[in-house]
């Protein structure tokens, strides 16, 4: 027998590894094809939305209503809305002020402080005058932040808002007997 003619053997090892490879090679390439169009699908970036904001500064000085957004850079319900966002900021940025706060940023630890941020994103609401009138956690559908931003606008109470007005009345906690352990009754 001639050696040329012969047919070299592989081992059943080497079409495994070479099935293994082209398994994880295409395991790969469909998360990468995934992370991509999901990616690409929400184009606005925080950052875009941050930079056409006011200063709060500005915005505390101009007799305007105003929306605070404090967010994260890393927050995925922050980036969800962001296209959102963008969008009310140009619809209604002639008639209230659009003002992001970064909490990642050592700088607004009194807002966060003073508005008792303690989720993102938080959404505080003044009035012309900058007092406080509503506020919302959590990600917020655009018809619900546009239903509130036009109240505010309009000088009129927010209809989804977290805050409860001033012109409800008290409810008095009842006077319970407490008794304490060691009393045994008495």
């Amino acid at each position: 027998m001639n050696s040329a003619n012969q047919d070299p053997v592989i081992p059943a090892s080497a079409y495994q590894l070479r099935n293994l490879l082209v398994a994880i090679a295409a395991i790969l390439l469909t998360t990468a094809l995934f992370f991509g169009i999901q990616t690409q699908h929400n184009s606005t970036s925080l950052a875009a939305v941050a930079a056409v904001a006011m200063p709060i500064d500005q915005a505390i000085a101009n007799n305007k209503p105003t929306a605070i957004e404090f967010y994260a850079d890393w927050c995925s319900s922050c980036q969800s809305m962001a296209a959102d966002n963008l969008s009310l900021e140009q619809e209604y940025g002639d008639r209230l002020n659009f003002v992001m706060l970064n909490v990642d940023n050592t700088k607004w630890l009194p807002e966060v402080t003073k508005y008792r941020v303690d989720g993102i994103p938080r959404f505080i609401f003044l009035d012309n005058a900058n007092q406080l009138i509503g506020d919302t956690t959590g990600a917020i559908p655009r018809g619900i932040m546009a239903e509130n931003i036009e109240a505010a606008i309009a000088g009129q109470p927010l209809p989804h808002n977290s805050i409860s007005s001033d012109r409800t009345s008290p409810i008095a906690e009842p006077q319970a007997d407490i008794s304490q352990p060691r009393d045994h009754g008495k």
